[in-house]
């Protein structure tokens, strides 16, 4: 191949993946319902043509239609794990309140005193005040909730429309996935096609396998995790658990949301240091458990990543990107790295490398 017609071919790669990273910067809000869309279609589709290959008097938009529901049923069951811990703690918080803040204000007081600070606290006023916002009817509730929409309004209006809008990508995606695949193929030139077959299959393998690794991670971080808190005895050690061990799909979020829950219903079980020692040694121990063992070895093995490039991966996409950079981080990653992998390969056959006598 002429080195100018290589240049050019370069050049212009480069300046179509400048021109989508661009692109992606600029919309990555409008992009959350079709990147979470794009990313359940890519994992649904293999059930759809298998569930349509099984039963094959079905219509291929009735078994959309079923592999759909199914997976919108799950995210709807780990979502409704919150139901039993929200029921459940906020009596306990009503009941508790009282001691809780007579045993702050005794402890900073103490504190206080090693060095010579005095510290007036008001408790009782204090409890009056929180205890009557708790026990207030719905009506009372409704005023601040009112003035936080109007002043969250455009974050709450995006979160429902993602919340409508990714269903209906999800089924046209589901529905229409062969045929836009094959119209994106047609645009490829022929004597492109067999590298770019080969590409994609290979991509397929790495993000089949990723997404195997993911399913196995979260289903052992969620024994992990209600294993580890039932042997301190929480009562709510199942549906923290395993809500925290499903929800580390998304990274960061899952974990911090459950972290959180366990602190909280530590201490409004326990009243005592034993939350923090809880919450410490559990989720300090999955944390490590799970990046330096189960991601690295059931996903970046999986992929070929290493457990710094998917570090790097996450904070890098997650920065430029936002909450699609990070949702798409590790899939995104595993295609970068067969794309990498195969200039790797040209660059190791080529005159440059070899020299001009090989």
């Amino acid at each position: 191949m002429p080195t100018h017609l290589a240049t050019k071919r370069l050049t212009f790669g480069l300046g179509v993946a400048v021109a989508m990273a661009l692109l992606l910067w600029v919309l990555g809000p409008v992009l959350v319902p079709f990147a979470v869309a794009g990313v359940l279609a890519y994992a649904l589709h293999p059930a759809v043509l298998r569930l349509h290959k099984t039963l094959t008097w079905v219509p291929h938009v009735v078994c959309v239609l079923l592999i759909e529901l199914l997976a919108l049923m799950a995210v709807m069951g780990v979502l409704f794990l919150l139901v039993p811990i929200l029921t459940r703690e906020i009596p306990l918080l009503q009941q508790q309140l009282p001691s809780l803040l007579d045993r702050l204000a005794t402890f900073l007081n103490e504190l206080l005193n090693q060095y010579g600070w005095r510290l007036t606290l008001d408790v009782a006023s204090l409890k009056s005040q929180l205890l009557s916002y708790l026990n207030a009817n719905r009506g009372d509730w409704l005023e601040p909730l009112v003035a936080s929409l109007k002043l969250g309004g455009n974050f709450a209006l995006a979160f429902l429309g993602n919340f409508i809008l990714i269903p209906v990508v999800l089924f046209y995606l589901l529905k229409e996935w062969d045929r836009w695949v094959s119209q994106i193929v047609r645009w490829v030139p022929l004597r492109w096609r067999p590298a770019y077959d080969s590409f994609m299959r290979e991509c397929d393998e790495v993000l089949g396998q990723y997404l195997h690794g993911q399913i196995w991670v979260m289903l052992a971080l969620s024994v992990f995790y209600a294993a580890g808190l039932y042997a301190f005895g929480l009562d709510l050690a199942l549906p923290i658990g395993v809500f925290t061990g499903l929800a580390v799909c998304v990274p960061y979020l899952g974990f911090g949301l459950g972290l959180i829950l366990a602190l909280f219903a530590g201490f409004l079980q326990f009243a005592s240091l034993k939350a923090l020692v809880m919450v410490a040694v559990v989720f300090g121990a999955g944390q490590l458990i799970e990046s330096f063992w189960l991601t690295p070895k059931w996903v970046g093995e999986r992929i070929g990543l290493h457990p710094l490039a998917v570090i790097f991966a996450l904070l890098a996409l997650g920065q430029l990107f936002g909450f699609v950079g990070v949702l798409v981080a590790l899939p995104a990653s595993a295609v970068i790295l067969v794309a990498l992998r195969r200039v790797r390969d040209q660059y190791f056959e080529s005159a440059i490398y070899q020299g001009p006598d090989a």
